[in-house]
């Protein structure tokens, strides 16, 4: 049979950047990509429609997907990290802000993922699956993560980190410092801070009544830890913020460390049901789910490049309705491939993301607005020694 068009244009494309051993991997991935995208899922069973120019049964596809996502060979050094760096030559010097979060499947296995905030939402910078039944991993568990990261990032720019509480551990923190990364973590109610003054007390001593924020500059943690603490009382939100941080403690913190949201959750939320569905995917091993989550990856960037080629053409109306953009780059992306795909037309030239991170998902300028101004302090304290 004629091999499909969105396979053969992918692998085309693939074969200037990823260079495997042997080049039935390249196949193989190319078709599983493109049949993500055609699908847009993460279950391999909704992949055979799209594979049927190999001309097996749904059981010997089913045999060599397994193989694909169990084979050592396939791997990210090999077929993610060159894509991506391929994709972020425009971020040479300049800044870079990384989530790192996990999230749990079927309560047995543990994403770990650092991302990269970047158009309102995030992408997948490096991750792994651990058989793992806590969202809670030690820091020797991901540290892989940290340093494929490491090495893929573009050179001499400048990065921050955001993470959530259950990241709150000193080896994080000083590994961020010895590679001159900034970063922003939230603190646990029971992290016991030593404030410039020399004074000891729990993060829960420090939060300032409702409507107030109280910034302490210079204060130790974790027995020999230098850093800077915000908190801040929300009215109508349940738990008050603490973050700490080693850039000096502004408002900027609390809008630096709230990127995560928008970048990370959504992000797992493409993966399990608004975009891929990964939940009935029917795979249990970390391997297999790990190289899964690699072709999804790549998949969700091709998706983020035909998105933001659209908005930078100036055709999002043809398939947003909203007056501002109110579909993420990876939503436009695959609706952009579907047109396409039925117009019969070839695919564009993956290019690089631009570095300057486009503004948020937001369907009206009055909602933007909304947004921009809701949280509001009657009171600043700044404490100093």
């Amino acid at each position: 049979m004629q091999l499909p068009h969105l396979y053969r244009e992918l692998i085309d494309q693939f074969r200037q950047w990823i260079q495997p051993r042997d080049q039935r991997h390249l196949e193989g991935v190319s078709e599983a990509v493109a049949a993500i995208l055609q699908s847009q899922s993460a279950c391999i069973h909704h992949w055979l429609p799209y594979l049927s120019h190999r001309g097996c049964t749904a059981r010997s596809h089913h045999a060599r997907l397994n193989y694909l996502l169990t084979n050592p060979q396939i791997n990210a050094e090999t077929f993610y990290v060159p894509f991506l760096q391929h994709l972020l030559q425009a971020f040479i010097g300049e800044d870079m802000l990384l989530t790192l979060d996990t999230s749990m499947l079927w309560d047995q296995f543990c994403w770990v993922g650092i991302c990269l905030v970047w158009g309102g939402r995030s992408f997948t910078l490096a991750q792994m699956v651990l058989e793992h039944g806590s969202a809670s991993v030690a820091f020797e568990a991901y540290l892989p993560v940290l340093e494929q990261v490491l090495n893929l990032l573009p050179p001499n720019c400048r990065v921050t980190l955001l993470a959530d509480r259950g990241f709150e551990h000193g080896e994080l923190i000083r590994w961020c410092n010895q590679q001159g990364w900034n970063w922003s973590i939230r603190a646990k109610s029971n992290l016991t801070i030593t404030l410039a003054s020399g004074i000891v007390q729990s993060v829960t001593q420090l939060l300032p009544p409702v409507e107030q924020a109280y910034l302490f500059p210079n204060v130790t943690v974790l027995n020999d830890i230098s850093c800077h603490l915000a908190t801040a009382t929300l009215p109508g939100v349940q738990e008050s913020w603490a973050v700490l941080s080693s850039q000096p403690p502004s408002l900027l913190t609390f809008e630096r460390y709230g990127k995560r949201f928008g970048g990370i959750e959504p992000h797992i939320k493409d993966y399990k049901s608004a975009a891929f569905d990964i939940i009935p995917s029917h795979l249990r091993d970390a391997t297999a789910l790990t190289s899964l989550f690699m072709l999804l990856d790549i998949a969700t960037l091709i998706a983020l490049i035909l998105g933001s080629l659209l908005v930078r053409c100036g055709l999002r109306r043809t398939l947003d309705t909203h007056p501002e953009r109110g579909l993420s780059f990876l939503q436009l992306g695959l609706r952009y491939l579907e047109q396409l795909r039925h117009l019969g037309q070839r695919l564009p030239r993956l290019e690089p993301l631009p570095h300057r991170s486009p503004p948020a998902v937001c369907a009206s300028a009055s909602k933007r607005d909304h947004l921009n101004c809701r949280i509001q302090f009657s009171k600043i304290t700044t404490f100093s020694s």
